[in-house]
């Protein structure tokens, strides 16, 4: 069986914080146009798990810089989704978390290759 590596752990990461960081910058300028959408934070949980899951099998072969930005940049994505889920308020810690996750991931998949070559 082959073992699935840390590469494609970056990319999922990085192509799952993306796509939530466009979701979220997105979807608001969408449900001001009549067509009935709402948001729903289950989307957001969606990505999160994703990212979650590609994160902890980063962060035990990462730098201490790369596990650092990438533990905080998930606990404000996380923060940022519960707080809505649960409290009905919403905190742009999102946008963030996005934005970290995606440094985070492209600092990872730079430093991995570069130990490799």
């Amino acid at each position: 069986m082959k073992k699935i590596t840390t590469p494609f752990y970056d990319f999922l990461g990085m192509s799952t914080a993306a796509l939530c960081l466009m979701h979220c910058l997105i979807f608001p300028l969408l449900t001001i146009l009549p067509l009935g959408l709402n948001h729903d934070p289950v989307i957001d949980l969606v990505f999160a798990s994703i990212g979650s899951f590609a994160i902890f099998k980063i962060i035990k072969k990462s730098s201490v810089l790369v596990s650092t930005i990438l533990l905080v940049s998930m606990s404000l994505i996380w923060i940022s989704i519960l707080g809505e889920m649960l409290f009905d308020i919403h905190v742009d810690f999102i946008y963030f978390g996005g934005i970290g996750m995606i440094i985070g991931h492209l600092l990872n998949y730079k430093l991995h290759k570069k130990q490799h070559h």
